[in-house]
Parts: structure tokens; C-alpha cells; sequence
């Protein structure tokens, strides 16, 4: 048994796809089955099934994979401590969140993290809720999540990074444009653009509906950011954003946001990474986002 054949394991069992397996680790498909079939010859049963669209992990595949990850982890933190090592840790990190916080928020921080830290790889996973940034990181698929909703498991360790706040956004042309706050009246005469139920953002904003007493009409739902920005500019209805989710499209005029009177729409966003000892890499990521809180705050508030 061969280190690369775990590595190659631990990339087929998160693509569930052996060519895009074999185009993350630069072997050919051919390659990739070998190392997977020579596994298999030597535990004794098989690690993956098909299925319509790739494959799925055994029962077997599963187990496999598991002790794996503690393998090339323990690999990762054994060269971090040799000499040879430069004192500089080394290994992979996988981040998952909402796509929109990947472009807005965290890009710049992650592009210096990567500067500084160059042994490190970085990858990403975009999750459509909590609730998946959550599992991602406790089935292995990722080490660190970040989220803007309480996170309760015994497995988790949380860390508050920054507090972000949601603004009422409309379309130039809506009635609301040129006022700087609207009243909850005036959102209850409207028409709702939103994310889908599950996302933190809808979990928020009907947390606040709740709590005043509203129930909007809704226009449409989709957790495409992009989308909901593109409705609300043409018209189709108004919605409640991050500040800094609609910084361009306000700067630009094509969005415009107002406070509402007598409301603050507060969010806490954190940090969630695994309790037990994490590798080096992934410990020096968390250090890393810690000690840059206050840029990130910035960033939230710009």
C-alpha cells in the first residue's frame, strides 16, 4: 500500500468521478483505476460501486477512507516537523462556504494566505446552507467552513470572526430610490426576491419577518446571488442583502439600499473547523483568518 494510492483514494471518494479525479492529481484515467483496483486487490472487497453519473464509496470504501485521511494527515504533520521542512507547514486545506462569501469577502485574505504560506494548497467548496458547510466538515469533505448561523456540535470548534449586516436592496427605478430607510410597511406592500429556505441569509431574513410580524409576497427564490441582484435591478422585486454582497452594484447605480427604520439586521459569521487536533495546515489557516478578523470586519463594513 502506497501513499499515492491514498491520496488518489481521497480524490476519487471526494470528485465520486474518476476523471475528474484523474485531472486534479495530473494522472490519466487509466492511472487513476489501477491505483484504485490495486487497493481494492489488496483490501479484499471493493471501494467503489457505480452509479449513473460516477461512482459511490462501499461500505468498505467508506472505512478505507477514513483511516486515509488520518494517514496523509499524520504524513502532513510528520513533514512539517523534519528539518528539511524549512519550519514552514505544508499539506492541503479545504474551505467551504456560500459562493457569494468566497468573491466578496474572502478572496483578497485568501490570496494573501497563499502568498505566505506557499507550501499550502488551498481549494475550495461552495455549499448552498449551513446546514451542508456543516456536514462537509464532519464527513471529511473539508477542514474549515464558515457560516453566519449558530453551529452546535460537540465535534466543532466555532470562532466568531466578524459581525455583517443585511440592507433592504431595490432596482434604480423602484419608489424606494433616494430614500435612505423604509419602514416595515412599506416592505409589506412589496414584493420579496430571496434565497431559498436552508441558506443563512433566508434563515435571517425570516427570522426578521417573524419577529416584526410580516409575511411579504414573494417574487422568486434562488441562491444564485447574482440572479437575485439581476430580478431586483430589473424590477422584479426588493430584498434583503449583505452590505457588502451589493457594494459594486450600489457604487455603480444599479442597485440602491436603505436601512430599515428602527431595525438593525445583524449577523454573526464564524469560522467552524474540527475539535480534534487539526494538521498543520489547516492550523495554520485558522491562525492565519484569526489574526486577520479585523480585516475581514473592514471588508464587512466597507
Amino acid at each position: 500500500m502506497e501513499l499515492s494510492q491514498l491520496r488518489t483514494l481521497r480524490e476519487v471518494a471526494e470528485t465520486l468521478n474518476f476523471t475528474r479525479a484523474a485531472e486534479r492529481l495530473g494522472l490519466t484515467q487509466s492511472a487513476v483505476s489501477h491505483q484504485i483496483k490495486s487497493l481494492e486487490v489488496e483490501l479484499g472487497e471493493p471501494l467503489f460501486v457505480r452509479a449513473k453519473r460516477g461512482v459511490l464509496l462501499s461500505e468498505g470504501g467508506r472505512a478505507a477512507l477514513e483511516h486515509s485521511i488520518r494517514i496523509l494527515d499524520e504524513v502532513e504533520a510528520l513533514r512539517a516537523r523534519l528539518p528539511g521542512a524549512e519550519g514552514t507547514p505544508s499539506g492541503r486545506v479545504r474551505a467551504a462556504a456560500a459562493t457569494q462569501a468566497f468573491v466578496h469577502l474572502f478572496a483578497e485574505l485568501f490570496e494573501s494566505f497563499m502568498k505566505s504560506h506557499p507550501r499550502i494548497e488551498l481549494t475550495f467548496r461552495t455549499t448552498v446552507s449551513t446546514d451542508q458547510t456543516v456536514a462537509d466538515i464532519l464527513n471529511g469533505a473539508a477542514e474549515v467552513g464558515f457560516a453566519a448561523l449558530p453551529v452546535y456540535s460537540p465535534s466543532l470548534q466555532v470562532r466568531k470572526l466578524f459581525e455583517d449586516e443585511l440592507v433592504l436592496v431595490a432596482g434604480p427605478r423602484h419608489r424606494f430610490s433616494g430614500r435612505t430607510s423604509v419602514s416595515v410597511r412599506d416592505i409589506a406592500a412589496e414584493r420579496l426576491v430571496l434565497f431559498e429556505r436552508g441558506s443563512s441569509i433566508r434563515r435571517a431574513t425570516d427570522a426578521f419577518f417573524h419577529r416584526v410580524g410580516l409575511r411579504p409576497e414573494l417574487a422568486l427564490e434562488s441562491n444564485d446571488t447574482y440572479f437575485v441582484k439581476l430580478m431586483v435591478e430589473h424590477g422584479l422585486g426588493v430584498s434583503l442583502l449583505p452590505a457588502w454582497a451589493v457594494r459594486e452594484e450600489v457604487a455603480k447605480g444599479r442597485l440602491v439600499r436603505q436601512a430599515v427604520a428602527g431595525h438593525r439586521l445583524r449577523r454573526s459569521v464564524s469560522m467552524i473547523f474540527l475539535g480534534r487536533m487539526s494538521p498543520p495546515a489547516t492550523r495554520a489557516f485558522v491562525d492565519f483568518m484569526l489574526a486577520h478578523r479585523e480585516e475581514l470586519e473592514a471588508v464587512a463594513h466597507a
